[in-house]
């Protein structure tokens, strides 16, 4: 299906009632306090979710924000096994494992992220779990287990989420604590040797006064493809995760939960595919396979990340209720990168990351019942991120032998000091009109040590060149303020407008070059974005239609790009480093729209697709504004989903469902060269689902995935300097039979 067949699809589906669509991943959640009925459903309602997008608990329709939530029972519905999986359910959203990690994520909303995943970068997407804000991507491309709800709080959310949320945030809300033993058992078998293993118990004393909860999640599979060079399965998933929540209640005002997380990633690196032959190399020729790789580098791709965090709920008094929540977290990686995956030396990279981190968050709710209610609080955030890489280029021969070859390390750290204040407010004006006022105050301090260096050999221990030795620190101060005003126009119609700006601290350059490009040692600027959006919530036919839309006019400024910067050395060759730079301005203009409709008892249609055209108005290069030369990376201008469902009552209880659901993206380029090599073109997916709840304990789940098994690109690199050009792939066709126990 092409994009202009996709985009009428959605036209007539949604045209049909003369608006312009809306949410959905609505689901008859019956599982928890996440889905509650508004009101006495009938069949053919959809059933409301209740979000904390702004802190306080709200109805999905009530809230004058764009996002998307999942509730637990849409996520088992949907396949979605880890948050890589909400590509395609959630407009203008991007979400991928980065470079060849299964765990290191990649998030770009509204065609605002980071793609760089070493220490030196934040993630301009937030990732939160339970509240805890996660700075740096190893790790986070979260597996889905135990989990109460997902949210997708898409645009800058400056006012609440402040630190490095200019995208938007993907909030990871767990499983609440039991008041009865009750637990799950999730067994999953299938392809390319697909095993899976989420079980979860909990429970609480006779009184209720202590409860807890044991969750933990095993997966394995064999990979999608072989390093030919010494037969080892490349990307095999090999990953372990636990949590663990003990809760104390001693009474009905004031409560403590203390929560313990912990993963282990020793999967192997993915591997990537060599797109052109490589001009030093050119004996090799590319494979034909997506996933087979020639590399001579071991396969290392080890990641560890844990936290604990201590969440204290006070109910003062009817009106205010007090919450705190202290966290700790860390995490370590080792990994191995062969960026021309070839058995040379050519470009063969080890990194070493580690960080750790403490924040803690203090927040007063306001609620009399009155015409004014409202969040306030006071965040602070200590961390550190450092690493060690080792770059070999060139290192094997002839080019070794005539002295061509370059060792270099790139090293240090970089502190981040971050204390805000922040509060938004919500005033009722009539039954009709409400307006809500929000800002928030930063001040972040990066303290830097930048150590780079050129060696003589491999064993990176006589450093024949510096590049870098430097500290400094760099401070932001930002204020980011947010205006909203929401009209009811009944029950079933909500429409608002809003401003909101949010904030993406500047820093140094991990990888700097003094020596070839003195700019590059000079301290990178904020990045900022001033968005103006409309938007609808809206439910039609006794709450059986649900359509919400979003439209949006963002002002980028101070770009924050990762690119790779080519030099000429003394000897005449060429090298080249990851610089990190300013583009300039530029401007997003977006509508996304979600829709879900069940139109009779046992059947819901619902979809959702975005349209964004980004362009930079100002990109200096040399003094140059280029701005009509370049584009905006990981920005499809057309993506979409539809997804048809029916369900139907058995015997004893049970239910059989089946889904079919078709994903489009346009056209993306996944890095900044903008290289027609890497772009991945349009392409859709075709997955499907059969559930079969045999009673109340029993699930069966047959899921597909990629069903066409339909080749296509992530990401990828192009390092013009060394003639590599390599492509990361999705996964292919997948098939899983997973069987579900609860008590």
């Amino acid at each position: 299906m092409k994009r202009t067949n996709l985009s009428l699809a959605i036209g007539l589906a949604t045209g049909l009632f003369c608006m312009a669509p809306l949410h959905a991943q609505q689901g008859g959640d019956t599982g928890g306090a996440t889905a509650t009925a508004a009101k006495t459903a009938n069949a053919k309602q959809l059933g409301q979710v209740t979000v904390t997008a702004r802190k306080r608990e709200e109805t999905l329709q009530d809230v004058p924000i764009a996002v998307s939530a999942f509730t637990a029972a849409s996520l088992f519905k949907q396949n979605v096994q880890n948050l890589g999986d909400l590509q395609g359910k959630v407009p203008s959203l991007q979400v991928y494992a980065a470079r060849g990690s299964n765990t290191t994520l990649t998030a770009y909303i509204r065609g605002v992220g980071q793609a760089d995943p070493t220490w030196g970068f934040d993630p301009a997407v937030g990732i939160y779990l339970d509240d805890v804000y996660m700075a740096r991507p190893q790790g986070t491309l979260l597996d889905v287990f135990d989990v109460s709800r997902i949210e997708v709080l898409r645009g800058p959310q400056g006012s609440l989420y402040g630190k490095n949320t200019i995208g938007g945030a993907i909030k990871y809300i767990s499983t609440p604590l039991p008041v009865k033993t009750e637990g799950s058992v999730d067994l999953t078998m299938g392809m390319h040797g697909e095993k899976d293993l989420k079980a979860s118990v909990g429970g609480a004393s006779a009184d209720k006064v202590w409860r807890g909860r044991v969750a933990v999640a095993s997966e394995h599979n064999d990979g999608f493809g072989t390093d030919l060079d010494n037969g080892s399965r490349n990307g095999n998933k090999n990953t372990n995760a636990g949590r663990v929540t003990l809760g104390f209640f001693p009474s009905s005002t004031f409560n403590a939960q203390l929560e313990v997380d912990g993963l282990h990633d020793y999967s192997n690196p993915r591997g990537a595919k060599m797109l052109v032959v490589n001009k030093f190399y050119p004996a090799f020729a590319p494979l034909s396979s997506d996933f087979n790789t020639r590399s001579g580098l071991a396969q290392l791709n080890r990641t560890r990340m844990g936290g604990a965090a201590l969440t204290l709920n006070w109910i003062a008094s009817q009106d205010w209720t007090l919450k705190s929540v202290s966290a700790y977290r860390d995490s370590s990686t080792d990994t191995n990168i062969d960026f021309d995956t070839l058995p040379v030396q050519l470009v063969d990279v080890n990194a070493k990351y580690k960080d750790h981190q403490f924040t803690q968050e203090f927040q007063v709710n306001y609620d009399s019942g009155g015409s004014i209610h409202g969040v306030a609080g006071v965040y602070y955030f200590n961390g550190t991120a450092a690493g060690q890489i080792h770059n070999i280029f060139l290192g094997s021969p002839p080019y070794s032998t005539l002295g061509l070859a370059q060792y270099g390390s790139t090293g240090g750290s970089v502190r981040t000091r971050s204390i805000a204040a922040y509060g938004d407010f919500t005033w009722d004006i009539s039954p009709s009109w409400s307006l809500d006022v929000g800002a928030r105050v930063t001040r972040e301090t990066k303290t830097a040590l930048i150590q780079n260096f050129g060696y003589a050999d491999a064993s990176f221990r006589t450093p024949i060149a510096t590049l870098a030795n430097f500290s400094g620190s760099h401070t932001s101060h930002n204020g980011s303020p947010k205006v909203s005003l929401d009209w009811s126009a009944n029950d079933h119609i909500k429409l608002y407008a809003s401003y909101s700006e949010g904030f993406h601290s500047g820093g140094f350059n991990i990888r700097a070059n003094c020596t070839a490009i003195p700019s590059s040692c000079r301290p990178i600027d904020d990045e900022k974005v001033a968005s103006y959006e409309l938007g609808s919530k809206m439910t039609f036919f006794d709450d059986a239609l649900m359509m919400n839309t979003a439209l949006f006019h963002n002002i980028y400024t101070n770009i924050q790009l990762s690119v790779f910067t080519s030099y000429t050395l003394p000897n005449g060759s060429q090298g080249f480093f990851g610089d990190f730079t300013n583009a300039g301005k530029g401007h997003i203009d977006g509508l996304e729209e979600e829709f879900a409709w069940k139109p009779a008892e046992n059947w819901t249609f619902s979809g959702q697709f975005a349209y964004l055209h980004t362009r930079y108005t100002r990109f200096l290069s040399g003094g140059v504004n280029i701005a009509d030369q370049q584009r905006f990376t990981n920005a499809p201008k057309w993506a979409g989903g539809l997804s048809l469902e029916n369900t139907r009552p058995l015997g004893n209880g049970g239910s059989l469902t089946a889904r079919i659901n078709y994903t489009y993206q346009g056209m993306v380029f996944p890095e900044t060269t903008l290289s027609p090599l890497i772009a991945q073109g349009g392409y859709g997916l075709w997955n499907a689902g059969l559930i079969w709840q045999i009673s109340q304990p029993w699930t069966l789940s047959l899921q597909g995935t990629n069903l066409a098994d339909k080749s296509y690109r992530t990401t990828g690199y192009n390092i013009g300097a060394l003639g590599i050009v390599t492509g990361f792939y999705g996964a292919p066709r997948m098939v899983t039979l997973s069987a579900r126990y609860t008590f």
